[in-house]
């Protein structure tokens, strides 16, 4: 199954994101993940129908079975896990200073390259680890 990557940001109200597949295609909802992702997937659907209808050529992807795999960008990560974790809880899990992390989260700064790739390594180990818990 191939995967189609969505880039997301946070919105003041909800999220948005684009597809590198679809040139010109944003998406933008207001409202919590689980909606958004409903409404990216209805908006594909639309895109990809109409494109059908009007002899348009589209993403050969989008014909067979596929993924779609949402990308945060650093902020947007942050933003969206701030009301799941503190920024202390962060800290220990990234190793990056918790005021440090609120200023990425807020678009105060961004973070470089290596800043960012520590946020994912250490949430990517959270993830790990929650994995492995057995009951």
């Amino acid at each position: 199954m191939e995967q189609v990557l969505m880039n997301v940001s946070r919105t003041d109200a909800g999220y948005c994101c684009d597809c590198d597949l679809l040139p010109g295609w944003v998406v933008a909802h207001d409202g919590d993940f689980d909606s958004f992702k409903e409404y990216v997937q209805e908006s594909i659907d639309f895109y990809v129908d109409c494109a059908r209808t009007d002899g348009d050529e589209y993403p050969s992807v989008f014909d067979g079975e596929y993924e779609v795999v949402y990308k945060f960008d650093v902020a947007s990560l942050l933003e969206h896990y701030r009301g799941i974790f503190s920024f202390s809880a962060l800290q220990t899990i990234t190793g990056i200073n918790q005021k440090q992390l609120c200023h990425y989260a807020s678009g105060i700064s961004k973070p470089r390259e290596k800043q960012a790739r520590k946020i994912a390594e250490g949430l990517h180990s959270l993830a790990r680890d929650l994995m492995a818990v057995t009951v």
